[in-house]
């Protein structure tokens, strides 16, 4: 009775947040409506991954991880877009400070509270060095290409890229994420699968029962109703978070990463989830993969939506966020490379991702 009570809430909010988004459409809101905007907001968020990690226990893993990194990726996108249209030229880095911000989560925050999770409980987390080092070289590669290179070319003004580099870019990271995609699925999907400890299989004493096809379409259907209601009330609230971040004094970069915190957390519960059941695997696989589907989906998104924009889209990432990128590749490497991560890790990847949040506020 109360697991059913529980699962209600997820039919309701989607549908109560597509409700609301109607009646409160091109209007400007009181305090009070603002305040039941976000919350509808968050509960869209957390009812939409909800959703997505149903369809993921349907069709298995490493399918499930792909699943839930492109829902993420898709609210991401559409926040992106529908602030920057609304914004117009002061919100020229939001696609980047969004993207770095999501690579700074997952590589650090959601990394290392996997890591911590496990470690507290196991002292060693194992996991599959073939399948992650893939992916932290694919991260690696599209990072660079997309955040960092912009920064030095010199054929448009500032860290932007040409027409042709912009499209280039856009290009080669679609190509990238879709070989990971078959390597992951096809290929070589055995990497990706939670490995065994000691000969014995990982903890499956949580993992939900798998769920009927027509509780799957019925998700899928909710899915889509979840991602509107975000789409559109992040439409709504975008000026008030602007406003308030404006207000409290801090830079505008400061917007991305709030962005990127909103979309990311259930994910990153997901994955905290999955580590406390000793399935590292599935928490990389979330954490890289939805690093690599915000770079290799939101920047030919944002080329393609940059015809219609208006002002620069900068994508070059300044001084400080380059140092904190190579030292995350660097951090990264050493504690994928051995296949297994101790206490220590988790601490140096959550000092680096506090780092970025302090530096985030404090420039």
């Amino acid at each position: 009775m109360i697991r059913n009570v529980l699962r209600l809430w997820t039919v309701l909010i989607p549908a109560l947040s597509l409700l609301v988004l109607g009646l409160s459409w091109g209007r400007e809101l009181p305090t009070a409506l603002v305040i039941v905007v976000a919350l509808l907001l968050a509960g869209a968020v957390l009812a939409a991954v909800h959703h997505a990690e149903v369809i993921a226990h349907r069709v298995g893993e490493p399918f499930g991880s792909l699943v839930l990194a492109v829902a993420v990726t898709v609210i991401e996108v559409a926040l992106i877009v529908s602030i920057m249209i609304s914004g117009g030229e002061q919100t020229g880095t939001l696609a980047r400070d969004t993207v770095f911000a999501a690579v700074m989560i997952t590589c650090n925050g959601i990394v290392g509270l996997s890591l911590l999770t496990v470690t507290l409980k196991r002292r060693i987390a194992a996991f599959n060095a073939e399948g992650t080092g893939k992916a932290l070289a694919t991260v690696a590669t599209l990072s660079t290409l997309s955040l960092v290179l912009p920064t030095f070319t010199t054929s448009a003004r500032g860290p932007a890229f040409s027409p042709a580099q912009l499209v280039f870019a856009a290009v080669a990271s679609l190509a990238l994420y879709a070989l990971f995609v078959v390597t992951q699925t096809v290929r070589h999907r055995d990497y990706f699968l939670p490995v065994a400890r000691d000969g014995a299989p990982p903890d499956q004493e949580e993992h939900a029962p798998r769920p009927s096809g027509r509780t799957a379409l019925a998700s899928l259907g909710l899915l889509l109703v979840a991602l509107i209601s975000v789409v559109g009330l992040a439409k709504v609230e975008s000026p008030v978070i602007e406003l308030m971040v404006s207000s409290a004094g801090l830079p505008h970069s400061v917007v991305g990463v709030v962005i990127a915190l909103l979309v990311l957390l259930p994910e990153t519960l997901a994955a905290v989830r999955a580590a406390r059941r000793d399935q590292v695997q599935i928490s990389l696989n979330l954490a890289l993969g939805s690093a690599m589907a915000s770079i290799g989906l939101t920047i030919p998104a944002i080329a393609v939506a940059s015809i219609w924009l208006e002002g620069p889209l900068l994508l070059g990432l300044g001084g400080t966020h380059l140092v904190l990128l190579a030292l995350t590749v660097v951090v990264s490497t050493l504690t994928v490379v051995p296949g297994r991560a101790t206490l220590m890790q988790s601490g140096v990847h959550l000092v680096l991702f506090a780092a970025f949040l302090f530096l985030a506020i404090s420039p």
